[in-house]
């Protein structure tokens, strides 16, 4: 799918240059695309310098958490809740703490943590699996709630709008939590309805019930400020969580008489190698989104959709920032490239570019997800896997878009 989408950008673009030069007379497209191969080639590499440093320092942090035993005491906590959300799996079975570690470790950030211990659940839920070919309730439901990106700290958006200069790198901190919300909401309800599970069970209602009281509360409160003071009270909140976490994961290390300098300094190793590795990825999206700008398809697109949308009456201010909401489900590192390139050509601080921030912090990789968690099984036959993961993407677009008007007027 990556393979695909990478050569089509490129095919597209080509076209469109053709089309400019022929039709239009446009004879220095050409050029601008070979200079804008260079420009984002440049500017991978500055987006890396931060990463380097921010990877490392953030990794460094979690591995004192890890050590410390956080994620498994967020994991006893929710682990009631799983075991009825999935109702073929025995109590005690392993793929019930796999499942809950993993979930806390996606809710906490911690992407390199998670994806091994998901593989892992799901290789444990497939040993209760009676069709080895045929996705299970438990696979389904466990595989969608991990493609609802429920995200509480989106460090790597913050750390991206950092690099591009952001005054205030964690001003979309509640946009994306509230959008974030919606998705897992949404993923969760779908897959309940299409599974027919029974909500009504005490714990799971314990569960609704608490997460509903805190969204609507905080919805209550937040509808009464004002635009300024709705982004005011995101980045406070947010630079004042991101701290208070530093400093309860130092706190509970040393307590726990975790050795926290030399946990920090392996987490870190662990950082600058995710970084560095992640270069080529982010040279080679950039770049080919750079010459899809440059030839004009891009522009043309976001043009006919912004008739439509004029043609309905509505805002258009949204449009800009759809590019990264089309490629995500496809691909994380071309939705990266997206908002880098959104942030570099409207402003970081402009409406597209906070819009495609909430968005890039809201909703998950669905077919990568799908190929990698299945896939490792051996799984073909998906049921209303996909169906669900996608509904549970649009619901945190649309929930980007609403929270972002909410707040950035």
């Amino acid at each position: 799918m990556l393979n695909f989408l990478w050569l089509g950008f490129f095919l597209v673009a080509s076209a469109s240059a053709l089309w400019r030069v022929l039709v239009m007379g446009d004879v220095t497209v050409f050029a601008a695309m070979v200079e804008s191969l260079f420009t984002m080639a440049k500017l991978s590499v500055e987006v890396m310098l931060l990463l380097f440093g921010t990877l490392t320092l953030w990794l460094g942090f979690l591995r004192i958490a890890e050590r410390a035993g956080l994620v498994r005491s967020l994991a006893r906590l929710l682990s009631p809740l799983f075991a009825r959300l999935l109702p073929g799996v025995p109590a005690g079975h392993p793929a019930l703490g796999l499942i809950t570690m993993n979930f806390t470790a996606n809710a906490l950030g911690l992407d390199n943590a998670a994806t091994p211990i998901g593989l892992k659940a799901m290789q444990e839920l497939q040993t209760l699996n009676t069709d080895p070919e045929v996705a299970s309730d438990a696979q389904i439901m466990f595989l969608v709630m991990n493609a609802s990106s429920l995200t509480l700290l989106p460090v790597s958006i913050f750390m991206y709008r950092a690099q591009q200069g952001a005054p205030d790198p964690t001003l979309v901190f509640l946009p994306i939590l509230l959008a974030t919300i919606a998705s897992t909401l949404t993923g969760f309800f779908a897959v309940a309805f299409a599974q027919r599970l029974k909500l009504l069970d005490p714990v799971v209602v314990r569960f609704l019930l608490f997460a509903g009281l805190l969204l609507g509360v905080a919805i209550s409160l937040l509808a009464s400020l004002s635009s300024a003071a709705l982004a005011a009270l995101s980045s406070a909140l947010g630079n004042a969580v991101l701290f208070s976490l530093i400093v309860t994961f130092l706190l509970m290390g040393a307590w726990r008489r975790v050795p926290v300098y030399e946990a920090f300094v392996e987490g870190a190793r662990e950082g600058f190698d995710v970084a560095k590795n992640l270069l080529p990825y982010l040279v080679a999206m950039l770049c080919a989104v750079g010459v899809l700008r440059a030839s004009g398809a891009l522009d043309s697109l976001l043009q006919l959709i912004r008739f439509a949308v004029e043609h309905v009456g509505w805002d258009t201010r949204f449009v800009d920032a759809l590019p990264a909401a089309l490629v995500k489900p496809f691909s994380g590192s071309a939705a990266r490239a997206m908002l880098i390139e959104t942030m570099s050509t409207h402003g970081v601080d402009s409406f597209p570019a906070l819009l495609a921030a909430t968005v890039q912090g809201s909703t998950e990789t669905t077919f990568y997800v799908l190929a990698v968690y299945f896939g490792a099984v051996g799984i073909q036959r998906a049921r209303h896997a996909v169906a669900c993961a996608l509904l549970a993407d649009l619901a945190g677009v649309l929930a980007s878009i609403a929270v972002c008007y909410w707040f950035f007027k």
